[in-house]
Parts: structure tokens; C-alpha cells; sequence
């Protein structure tokens, strides 16, 4: 009797033995981000989704402030104790990283075929021959609007720049509203919700913005040109005092209801939609004639790649290949509106703000913001020069062609573009 039971015994310990290993088996992930706003998400919508269907692997999300993640992210790179998931930043700074050898080439990894070269192209090399993050999202950048307003004063969403500049005119002149709540004040939102949003248009998205890294065009070219000389339009639209107006005054005045049109990118929509008391609606950036081919700024905002030092290689691939597939597109582009898939399969969204704005990439062709992509590597930075730019010339201190040949003699003393 005695040894039967301590067989019995060895043998529960033996397996209580085995299911410890298998416990001790489990992978966990880390993923460093510095997007703490999206904790609950990740944490109650995305996790549990890619869990579910890979028992053996355990993901942390652990996010860092977004003001100290590039620091802090660097540190423990450099020190050997970073998660296995790197959130990525567009552009130089994970290119800076991949090139210090802290990110894995993804290229080949299963699901990358689900990216078109624009929406990998904030984390590919220069020469277009490594890939080293999964795109996650992107925003677009088009005109908010105040659908009461619109249904009030009788008036449509224009296709085309002289129907939008009479529909600024006729608000103006009704006098309920300011037409449109932008300011200069801050300047990046005078680039980025004014020149990159409709310069597009102009310079033909990626035509343009390709040429320009190529030296093939310069910023004094007409095209490059004409969309400060629109700006400089908008003046009389903007409202009194819009050269002190800052950018959450500018949210503030469309929110409220005072002003009718907002020149957006679409991460406004998830504030706009629990501030906003009135409906709400999208239009493009207008066409120069009728029947132009039209093009938005979808500009890359967020990916995710691995650490190459990363012991649980194995996993966070499996984890990469899920973030790449349309169930995750799906899963992250409703949980937040605004924030759109790079991924070409089609996702279904549920905020009907988010499904216009992800409506246009049917008809008009993505580009990526002008300035993002090498050209701001030195000094003085074409980014930073343009939101200064842009905001003189709608204040109406220079001219349009005075700010282009500045931004060209800018990029001209420090970049020359390979042969």
C-alpha cells in the first residue's frame, strides 16, 4: 500500500514536473511603444485576438511617455534590454537604428506581401532593398466639416478649387461661421494641414515627391510653388486674429461650432467624436480642373519590427506575420479611428468619418508627406523650414515664390542628390 502511494506520488510530481516545463516553455513578448494612449487596446482587443490563436506565446505591451521614448528606447537598445517588439517611428530614426544593426531585416518576412512599396516606404532602406518594420498605420489629411452648418447655409463638399473658394465665400458672407478654424501661431499646422495637404494635387504625390530627392525638380518649380500661392488665399477665411490662433484653439473654434470647416488629419476624428455636438463630414483636398486625378497625403505614421537582439526571434515573427495579416487591420483601424491600415487588403471600419476618409484611396493616389523622407536629414531642416514658410505666407509676409527659393536654398546648401 505504502509504495503504491509513493509511486502514485512520483508519478504527480513527475507530471507536475512535465507541466512546469511546459509552463516554462511559454514565450513572452515585450513590445516597447511610446503610444501609452493606446494601452487599454492593446491590453483588452488586440492581444487577447493574437493569444487566442497562439497558445505558448504571452505579449506585454509596455509603453513608454511619448516625449522620452526615442531616449529611452536608445538606452536600453545600447544596454541589451529592450523588448523583443520595437514600435517604430517613419523614417530616420528607425532607419538610424536598422542601420546600427538594433533592428532585424523583415523583407522576407511572411505577410510583408500585404504592403504596397509606398506604405513600407517609411521603413526601407534607401535603396529600397531592406524592409526592417511591419507598416501599422498611416493618416490621412483632407477638410473636416460641419454637416449642420453645410445643410444650413445650403452647401456641398467641393470636387474642385474654384468651387471651394466660392463655398468659403458664401460662409464669409453669411457671417455665421468662421469658414475655416485654422492658425498660424504653432506652424507645423500650417505645413501639415495646409501645404502637405493639398500640395499633393500640384506636384502629382509621388511623381513630385521623388523627383525632388532625385534633384530632377527644385522647390522654385511651378508646381511646387503654386500651392503656397493657394495658401496665401485662405487669409480672409481663417478668421480674426488666426496669426495667435494655436492648435488646440483651432480644435476648440471647429468643435464648438463656431467655425465650419477644419483642415484636418484624420487623428482628429476620436477627439472630434466625443467633443463634436453636431455631425460631421469629409472632403479631399479639390482638384485644380475638373477631372484631375486627385492625390492624398496617407502619410505613414506607426510600424513595428524586431529587436535583432531578441531571444525570442521565433515568436516575435509569428507575432509580426499576425500584425501583418487583415485580422489585425481590422481589429487596430476600428479600435482607433483615424489611425488607418497600411495594409492593402480591404478593412471593413465602423466610424463612418474614418470610412470617407479611407474612401478616397479608391480614387486618388497616396503620396507621402514632401519632406519627410531624407530631404530633412540636415541643416537647416526642410520639415521645420516649411512650417515656417508656410505660416509667413499666409500671414502674408512673403511671398510664394520668396518662400520657395528660401526652402531651396536651404535644401540646395547641404543635400546633393546621388546621381
Amino acid at each position: 500500500m505504502e509504495r503504491t502511494t509513493l509511486t502514485a506520488l512520483l508519478m504527480a510530481s513527475s507530471i507536475l514536473a512535465t507541466a512546469g516545463i511546459a509552463i516554462a516553455q511559454d514565450k513572452t513578448l515585450t513590445i516597447e511603444s511610446w503610444r501609452n494612449d493606446d494601452l487599454a487596446i492593446w491590453q483588452e482587443k488586440l492581444i487577447p485576438a493574437f493569444e487566442a490563436k497562439n497558445p505558448g506565446i504571452k505579449v506585454v505591451f509596455a509603453p513608454s511617455a511619448p516625449t522620452e521614448y526615442n531616449a529611452a528606447l536608445n538606452a536600453k537598445l545600447d544596454a541589451g534590454s529592450a523588448g523583443d517588439l520595437i514600435t517604430c517611428r517613419p523614417f530616420d530614426a528607425s532607419l538610424e537604428l536598422f542601420n546600427k544593426g538594433q533592428l532585424a531585416d523583415l523583407t522576407s518576412l511572411p505577410g510583408m506581401e500585404n504592403f504596397s512599396d509606398v506604405a513600407k516606404s517609411a521603413w526601407t532602406t534607401d535603396d529600397g532593398k531592406a524592409t526592417f518594420c511591419v507598416p501599422m498605420a498611416s493618416v490621412i489629411h483632407g477638410f473636416i466639416y460641419n454637416q449642420d452648418a453645410f445643410d444650413q447655409l445650403g452647401i456641398k463638399p467641393p470636387a474642385t478649387e474654384a468651387e471651394f473658394f466660392e463655398m468659403l465665400e458664401k460662409i464669409k458672407a453669411d457671417g455665421n461661421y468662421i469658414p475655416m478654424a485654422m492658425g498660424t501661431k504653432d506652424l507645423w499646422e500650417a505645413a501639415t494641414m495646409g501645404y502637405q495637404n493639398i500640395g499633393p494635387n500640384y506636384w502629382k504625390g509621388e511623381e513630385g515627391r521623388l523627383a525632388l530627392i532625385k534633384g530632377e525638380q527644385k522647390l522654385t518649380d511651378p508646381q511646387w510653388v503654386e500651392p503656397f500661392a493657394t495658401l496665401a488665399k485662405w487669409k480672409p477665411y481663417l478668421g480674426d486674429g488666426f496669426e495667435a490662433q494655436s492648435y488646440p484653439d483651432s480644435q476648440n473654434l471647429f468643435t464648438l461650432g463656431r467655425a465650419a470647416i477644419y483642415p484636418a488629419g484624420s487623428w482628429e476624428i476620436s477627439v472630434f467624436n466625443t467633443q463634436a455636438q453636431f455631425k460631421m463630414g469629409a472632403f479631399p483636398p479639390p482638384v485644380k480642373q475638373a477631372g484631375d486625378t486627385c492625390y492624398i497625403s496617407d502619410h505613414n505614421d506607426i510600424g513595428i519590427g524586431l529587436n535583432a537582439k531578441s531571444a525570442n526571434a521565433d515568436a516575435a515573427k509569428t507575432f509580426l506575420s499576425w500584425v501583418a495579416s487583415p485580422e489585425f487591420a481590422t481589429i487596430y483601424a476600428n479600435a482607433l479611428p483615424g489611425f488607418f491600415s497600411l495594409s492593402s487588403a480591404p478593412v471593413k471600419m465602423e466610424d463612418p468619418l474614418a470610412q470617407e476618409f479611407v474612401s478616397w484611396r479608391e480614387k486618388c493616389k497616396p503620396t507621402i508627406r514632401s519632406t519627410y523622407q531624407i530631404l530633412s536629414r540636415g541643416t537647416p531642416n526642410l520639415e521645420n523650414e516649411t512650417w515656417v514658410a508656410s505660416a509667413n505666407v499666409i500671414n502674408g509676409t512673403e511671398t510664394p515664390e520668396a518662400a520657395a527659393k528660401k526652402l531651396q536654398e536651404g535644401l540646395d546648401s547641404w543635400y546633393k542628390p546621388a546621381k
